[in-house]
């Protein structure tokens, strides 16, 4: 025999008539007419094969019945309604996952703040934080790995939008011994001849080639002394001694005591970083975490 379905306008009915345990003002909170409240109300004592109510002129009371079933209609009502809550808070993209790429040298300038305006206005959603290249980040928005890249200089890829949400200037890093360390602003020819510490080109060719753009403009080809695929670690090599480079500006923001930061001339290139996501996303998490971004100044 199948199991009979209760219906959620009876049990709401039910709910509000045991509630007011009056036919006229559960009819008035409901806002329908009393016939179709008393018609619910039959129809949900059929289903359950026993009287929920007894009706007597100018009385109504809930049977052993009725006060047996009152604790669990109230209990789903209540899960039905959290459900629809929730289901309207991902909608809305107030509440869910979203998976969220980004260059390691962006935890320098633009991830730590906007990831604390986004989770202070979205409290509910649930933030998966990956720390990937550039190259790895565009493989993974592909392959819906991630939602979202925070990436330095994205390539133009097909399937792809990007949205600058940073312009920085390059800066010399140099030995805190170094010569040049004792100049305010340091001419790139000046850096002709000296080994440079770069990122390999796996890790982010656009801006390696605004590095060689540099030097190249400046008359000279960088010598290579070492590869380093995180800008930390370009600081720590230049700290031991293997090198000078060539930076994004936020990269002062690492305190190394051996390593001094100064300006260049001519500062003639920069280097952008930017939100980007699947053009085809209708994630609303993404279009919550983008106006967010451009919120920030």
């Amino acid at each position: 025999m199948d199991r009979p379905e209760l219906g959620l306008h009876q049990l709401h009915a039910f709910a509000v008539l045991a509630e007011e345990l009056h036919f006229g003002r559960a009819a008035e909170r409901l806002g329908i007419a009393q016939p179709p409240l008393s018609q619910q109300i039959r129809r949900l004592e059929a289903k359950v094969g026993h009287p929920l109510f007894t009706r007597a002129p100018g009385r109504v009371a809930l049977t052993a019945a009725g006060q047996e079933l009152l604790p669990a209609a109230r209990h789903a009502l209540d899960e039905v309604a959290a459900a629809l809550s929730a289901a309207r808070a991902v909608a809305d993209g107030e509440a869910g996952r979203i998976r969220i790429g980004f260059s390691g040298s962006l935890a320098l300038s633009v991830l730590p703040g906007l990831l604390r305006a986004y989770h202070d206005r979205y409290p509910a959603v649930e933030m998966e934080i990956r720390e990937m290249t550039t190259a790895v980040q565009v493989t993974a928005l592909h392959e819906r790995v991630i939602d979202l890249g925070l990436l330095r200089e994205p390539p133009d890829e097909p399937g792809l939008m990007n949205e600058t949400i940073l312009s920085e200037e390059f800066v010399a890093v140099l030995p805190r011994s170094h010569p040049l360390a004792a100049r305010r602003v340091v001419p790139v020819e000046a850096l002709a001849g000296e080994p440079f510490v770069l990122l390999p080109r796996s890790a982010g060719p656009t801006v390696l080639d605004r590095i060689l753009h540099l030097c190249r403009d400046a008359g000279f080809e960088p010598r290579l002394g070492q590869r380093a695929v995180e800008w930390q670690t370009v600081s720590a090599l230049v700290e031991a001694g293997l090198g000078v480079s060539l930076a994004p500006a936020s990269i002062r923001r690492i305190r190394l005591k051996g390593v001094a930061y100064r300006r260049i001339e001519p500062n003639t290139t920069r280097t952008t970083v930017a939100m980007t996501w699947r053009r085809d996303d209708r994630n609303p998490l993404v279009a919550r975490f983008l106006e967010e971004a451009r919120r920030e100044p």
